[in-house]
């Protein structure tokens, strides 16, 4: 069969290797049919974020399930299924407590596509077949009518966006949301502009400098306030962080209400100093870190199969696999390969 590996920025193959086979009971074995780009993979690909290769590539898409081992139940040959980019066993306290990115069951950080920071043994879904070592637990059956290619970032992007604003709206039902959005996590922070229209925030503003991003956040729903991250547009009980980089942090964590949630979705390579004495004085809450994303997951597609949230608005570039290779050195927003 045929994989796509990545060898270092700018530089992508197609390469021959065997096919993975079952070899345990609960696994499954699945055709991509849509792949997206990660934010992370356009910056890998630039040379922006270290993860050095060759590593086999593609960490978010839907699949076509084509076999399964005797013990799995839960999806059968033939379903169109979303994979989770986190290898996850379901069964071990992490993953029984919803932190399925820190399984326990498997090396830390065990990930689909993402070289040795993932472990290099997933292999990637931008190839003819992938294996899922646990079926069951984590492959997601795609609802009725759901486009495959609206919700390839289902695996990753769209529960990540998810996590910053949904268990903050379900606490505060229709709090006021502001997305710091830009290059650091774009398609994250508009996914998160538009899931929290969707929860039906009573406002959500989306700051941004690009005119190309503000313009898909309109589309979303959201307020697009063109300005620098740290621009003041008032104080929210929700922010996000998606632009990057400590001004954006610093503006992000200044622009949360008393007794708020920040949540950075962006990856801070360097440390940075954070204004701890404000944040205790209007109890500001701050997560940052890796999503669990396959708890998430059926949520977000019920969002999408129910019309009230359309992540294909975010998709910037839609190819053939067969000509993924050359769109992706362009290193579009988000890339969508179909098979």
């Amino acid at each position: 069969m045929k994989r796509l590996l990545l060898d270092g920025p700018g530089a992508l193959r197609w390469e021959d290797c065997p096919e993975p086979t079952l070899d345990s009971p609960d696994q499954a074995l699945v055709r991509p049919v849509a792949v997206a780009t990660c934010d992370l993979d356009p910056a890998v690909l630039q040379g922006r974020f270290p993860n050095p290769g060759p590593y086999p590539f593609g960490h978010e898409g839907v699949a076509e399930v084509v076999a399964v081992g005797e013990e799995v139940r839960t999806v059968a040959v033939g379903d169109h299924v979303v994979v989770p980019f986190q290898i996850s066993c379901g069964a071990c306290p992490a993953c029984l407590r919803g932190h399925t990115g820190n399984c326990t069951a498997h090396p830390f950080m065990s990930t689909y596509g993402l070289g040795t920071m993932g472990g290099l043994e997933w292999g990637g879904l931008w190839a003819d077949l992938t294996l899922v070592p646990h079926a069951d637990a984590m492959l997601v059956p795609m609802p009725q009518g759901v486009d495959p290619v609206a919700v390839a970032s289902a695996s990753d992007n769209i529960p990540d966006a998810y996590r910053a604003v949904a268990p903050q709206l379900a606490t505060d039902p229709g709090a006021e949301v502001l997305v710091l959005g830009g290059g650091a996590a774009p398609s994250i922070g508009l996914y998160a502009a538009g899931l929290a229209v969707a929860l039906d925030s009573a406002r959500v503003v989306y700051l941004d400098t690009d005119p190309e991003r503000l313009s898909l956040a309109a589309k979303l729903g959201a307020e697009a306030v063109e300005g620098p991250s740290d621009s003041r547009v008032g104080r929210f009980p929700v922010t996000v962080e998606a632009a990057g980089g400590r001004r954006a942090l610093i503006a992000a964590i200044n622009a949360t209400a008393n007794d708020g949630w920040c949540t950075s979705v962006s990856v801070q390579t360097k440390d940075v100093p954070m204004p701890v004495f404000g944040m205790y004085s209007r109890c500001c809450t701050f997560h940052t870190g890796r999503a669990h994303v396959r708890p998430a997951i059926p949520a977000v597609l019920s969002l999408v199969a129910a019309g009230r949230f359309d992540p294909s608005l975010v998709t910037t570039t839609v190819v053939e696999r067969t000509d993924s290779l050359e769109a992706l050195l362009e290193a579009p927003m988000k890339l969508v390969a179909v098979h």
